[in-house]
Parts: structure tokens; C-alpha cells; sequence
């Protein structure tokens, strides 16, 4: 590692701007920060050598140069940004409607959005948070910003620690604010330093030289933003890829038990009813919504039962349950059990569960029944035989009906419409008659049947749609969020100022800076210098390049 040695005699690391004891300008190394063309000196980072602008050699030095620029860290939050405005097109993988009729990512995308879809799919937007290469881009953007800030913090921190307040005088008359007062007794001196104190300035005298400088903390505003958000990107690295975040939604039917997804089999829930509650017609206080829209919902709500399988259950063996809670989940009001959370996100009512058919002979008017057999919809049995020896065989089975161009399809697998295809076989014989049975479409394909199948009961259930949510990372983005706002008003509220004097031939040398808001130091030196006969600080803002 080379080293610079100043006319001050501080030795400087290579790529020193300006030395970090006296400020004088380094000769050859006035392109890194653009002082080359320049009258006035940039004072971003007081000169300082940042490892980006000097080694550029080994492969770790070219990594940590291409991370460390703000280019690069722009272009990744873009990317990012774009990426993201993307996956919001269509719905994400884990957002596909429960009642979708595939929910196979690969079917559901082209069939439900077409061209566009099979390429949202194609490209992996449908599983974009998720997906490797946006971890990835995520992971880069906090790389850029931990290398950005190493990079510019640690010389920073190290040049405004060993300041001193004797300044060559080349760094002082390149200052955007500079004055040459040729005569100062030593009374006015006294009184400057008074001034600046009593203006809350830390003053250090070295020698007749002075610094004062005040609100130095708010130079690291920027860092506490880039520490406030990386927090918030390993929060929400560990969101997306790790079992700290679960976001699931689950249908449970009235009376089923299922296991609750995102919990490993772990934990149950049954759902022991559902209601929906309306306000009455005699309600004034609704009843011009009541004309509109015919109902007004008051209150949905899942009795439910949480379980918990017991540690000495057995692989493979039947479950054993213990109950964790019983309670009610409400729109608003979620139900909350080790570290999980349901919402009442949806329902369905009125599916069905059972049917009951009778046959009956064609042409009898009162349709007496001859036997009868009940189909369980949630699980139906392909065969069924009567006592009386008829045979009936379920060929097809449509939960939910509908007709597409001629053809009967189903547009989920829930029974909500539910229509079959039966095949009646009466006694002695092995010659079926088809029939079609649905709500209110029997059909008799061969308008000559002896027999038809009719719908003589049926049961009905409600479903409740559940979201299930647990949420571990909550308090890190808070913290995140937290920091970053510490950092925003450290860096908007505050200003670090500087003012430097320097006696020279009976007078003074005065320089100013600071990294925002020029108006109100100057504002400053004006109070510091009334009453004596300093020259008020020139502001070298327009002057030209050099030549």
C-alpha cells in the first residue's frame, strides 16, 4: 500500500483527495473527487480514500467497485421496482381461487388470461417473491448498500475524527465561503470565539488556528437509512423464504376437519358451523342499501375448533388430537393461537353434501318411488344396488354444471350445481337405461325410458374460506422503519457546519462550510462577526472552472 506524505508531515493512505490533517490538495489524485477543473473543493467526503476510487486490480477489488457505486445500486432498486410492478399483473401463484377450476399454475394462467398469461407463466412472474432470482435481486440490493456504505462511512468517519483546526491555506480559499480581513486585534478574536459558542459551535483552538463546528451527527443521517433498510430487506429476505412468514388460505366445510396449511400437519380445525347474519328490513338506519341491494350483512362468523396432534402420536398411525381453543372468528375479529392467525377472508353457502334419488316408473303420474339410493357428493360411490334389484351406476359426475358449447363441464370440483350421468339397470336384466339427472334438468336421452331417476332430498352445508397467517418479521420491519426515519430527520433537520479561521499577517483567514442549507450559516457568520471588523464570507458559488 503507497502512502502520501504532506508538507504538514501526515502521512495519507493512497488515494487521499485532500490531506487529513491540513487539507491541502494532493497533488495527481484531484480527478477522484473532480477538483482537477475546479475552484472550489468537494467536500463530499472531506477528500477522504475511499478503497472504490484507489484499487481496482484483484478480482475482489473490481466486486467491491462495481457494488460500491451508486449507479449500480440505482439500477438494482429499478429492476427491483420493475420486477415487482410486474407480479402485481395477475394474481400470484398462492393467490389462485380456491374454486378455480385448475389450480395448477401451468393451466390456470393461459386459461384464464390467455396468451398473456401462458408468458406471465413462462417467464415465473406467477411465483415472483418467491422465486430465486428476486431473492437474489433483493440479496444484491442489500450487498450494494452495506458496500456503499462501508465504502464511503469508514473514511468519512476516520477524516472528521483527526480534523484539526490548522488548515493549509489553499484549502481555505477554495471554500464556497471565504474572506481576507487584513487587520483583527486580538479583542475581536475573543469575541468571534465567544460568538460562535454562544451559537452552540464546539470551538478548538490550536495555536491562533480555530475550528468551530456543530451538528456533525447529522453527516451520518444516510448510513442510519442504509442500516434502517437493509434491516427491512433481511426482514423481508426472511419473509419470502423461510417459515418466519405464512400467508395460506384454507376452505373448511361445515363439520369437516382439515389440517391447517403452512403448520407441517401439526395443527386441525373443524368447523362446527358457519352464520351469516343480515340486518332486518325494519332497520331504518340501512334501508336505502336494503333497496339497493336487497340485504345488508351484519356479521360473518366461523365456530370453529383448533387441535394440536400430540407429541406421542405414532407415524402412520391414527391422530391423536388434544383441543388448543374453541372459538369464533369474525370479519375484524381473527382468532389467534400459537403464533398463528385466522381471518375470515370468504365463504360459500349452500353446498351441497347429499342427494337422494328415487326411481320411478315413466308414465306414473304420481311418481311413486320403487327405491331409492343416496349419493354422499363428497365422496360418491360409482355402483349402487337396490334391495328390489335394480342396479344404478353413476357414469358421470358434473359438482358444479354448466354447458360449454354443447358439452357438459364442471367449473369447479365443489358440489354447488351438482348434475350426474346414471345408468339404471332394472332386476333380471343387464340392458341400462341412461338417464340425466340435475336441479331442475332430468333428461331422458332415449325419451323411451321405463324407468327415471328424480331427485327426492338432498343436505346442504355452508364453507368458510380462511386465511392463515403467522408473522415473525413484523417487529424486524418495524425496527427497519424505525431506523429509517431516525436517519431522515438526522440528515433533513440537522446541517454540519464548519468554520475556519486562520491568522495571517496581523489578520485573518475565515472558510465556511457545510453540507446543506448555505443561507443559515451564513446567517451564522453574520451574528458571529457583527460588532467587529471582520469581513463578511464571500459565497465562491458562481466563480468559473480553472482554465
Amino acid at each position: 500500500m503507497k502512502h502520501i506524505k504532506c508538507e504538514c508531515g501526515h502521512v495519507n493512505p493512497e488515494g487521499t483527495v485532500l490531506c487529513e490533517a491540513c487539507g491541502k490538495p494532493v497533488e495527481g489524485n484531484q480527478h477522484i473527487d473532480g477538483n482537477d477543473k475546479k475552484k472550489l473543493l468537494n467536500m463530499r467526503y472531506d477528500g477522504s480514500a475511499r478503497r472504490s476510487q484507489t484499487y481496482n486490480k484483484s478480482i475482489i477489488d473490481k466486486t467491491w467497485n462495481f457494488f460500491s457505486s451508486v449507479k449500480i445500486g440505482v439500477w438494482l432498486i429499478v429492476l427491483a421496482l420493475v420486477a415487482s410492478a410486474i407480479g402485481t399483473i395477475f394474481p400470484q401463484e398462492m393467490y389462485i381461487p380456491a374454486d378455480a377450476e385448475s389450480r395448477d399454475p401451468s393451466i390456470y394462467y393461459e386459461q384464464t388470461y390467455g396468451i398473456l398469461g401462458q408468458i406471465y407463466y413462462q417467464l415465473g412472474f406467477h411465483n415472483l417473491y418467491g422465486s430465486a432470482w428476486y431473492l437474489i435481486l433483493i440479496a444484491l440490493i442489500g450487498v450494494s448498500l452495506v458496500i456503499c456504505s462501508i465504502d464511503r462511512f469508514v473514511p468519512l468517519y476516520k477524516a472528521l475524527r483527526m480534523q484539526k483546526a490548522k488548515r493549509h491555506e489553499t484549502f481555505l480559499n477554495r471554500q464556497r465561503l471565504y474572506s481576507k480581513t487584513e487587520t483583527v486585534t486580538a479583542e475581536e478574536k475573543e469575541q468571534l470565539i465567544t460568538a460562535m459558542k454562544n451559537k452552540r459551535y464546539k470551538v478548538r483552538d490550536e495555536d491562533g488556528h480555530i475550528l468551530a463546528e456543530k451538528g456533525r451527527f447529522s453527516r451520518w443521517g444516510p448510513y442510519v437509512n442504509h442500516i434502517g433498510l437493509i434491516i427491512v430487506l433481511i426482514a423481508a429476505l426472511l419473509r419470502m423464504a423461510t417459515p418466519m412468514y405464512i400467508d395460506e388460505y384454507v376452505w373448511v366445510r361445515e363439520g369437516e376437519q382439515t389440517v391447517i396449511p403452512g403448520t407441517k400437519g401439526e395443527y386441525y380445525i373443524k368447523n362446527k358451523n358457519f352464520i351469516k347474519e343480515t340486518y332486518s328490513e325494519e332497520n331504518e338506519k340501512f334501508q336505502e342499501a336494503l333497496k339497493q341491494e336487497g340485504q345488508v350483512v351484519k356479521n360473518y362468523q366461523t365456530n370453529v375448533v383448533i387441535y394440536k396432534e400430540t407429541d406421542n402420536s405414532i407415524p402412520g398411525s391414527e391422530q391423536q388430537l388434544k383441543k388448543v381453543t374453541e372459538d369464533q372468528i369474525k370479519m375484524n375479529h381473527p382468532l389467534k393461537f400459537d403464533g398463528y392467525t385466522l381471518y375470515q377472508a370468504g365463504y360459500q353457502q349452500n353446498e351441497f353434501t347429499k342427494m337422494t334419488f328415487k326411481i320411478h316408473k315413466t308414465n306414473d303420474p304420481k311418481e311413486k318411488a320403487m327405491g331409492s339410493i343416496t349419493v354422499d357428493l363428497t365422496s360418491p360411490k360409482k355402483e349402487y344396488e337396490l334391495d328390489n334389484g335394480f342396479r344404478v351406476v353413476m357414469e358421470q359426475y358434473y359438482p358444479d354444471y354448466y354447458m360449454d358449447d354443447g358439452e357438459p363441464r364442471s367449473k369447479t370440483k365443489y358440489p354447488r350445481n351438482p348434475a350426474f350421468v346414471f345408468s339404471v339397470y332394472p332386476p333380471g336384466t343387464d340392458k341400462a337405461e341412461v338417464s340425466f339427472v340435475g336441479i331442475g334438468k332430468n333428461i331422458d336421452p332415449s325419451n323411451n325410458n321405463q324407468y327415471k331417476l328424480g331427485i327426492q332430498d338432498f343436505q346442504m352445508r355452508d364453507v368458510s374460506g380462511l386465511t392463515v397467517r403467522r408473522d415473525y418479521t413484523l417487529p424486524l420491519f418495524i425496527i427497519g422503519a424505525a431506523i429509517f426515519m431516525i436517519g431522515v430527520a438526522q440528515g433533513m433537520y440537522w446541517q454540519h457546519r464548519r468554520i475556519w479561521i486562520r491568522p495571517k499577517e496581523g489578520g485573518i483567514l475565515m472558510a465556511a462550510h457545510t453540507n446543506k442549507n448555505w443561507y443559515g450559516i451564513k446567517k451564522d457568520i453574520e451574528g458571529i462577526i457583527e460588532g467587529t471588523n471582520v469581513k463578511m464570507v464571500d459565497d465562491q458559488q458562481e466563480l468559473e472552472e480553472l482554465s
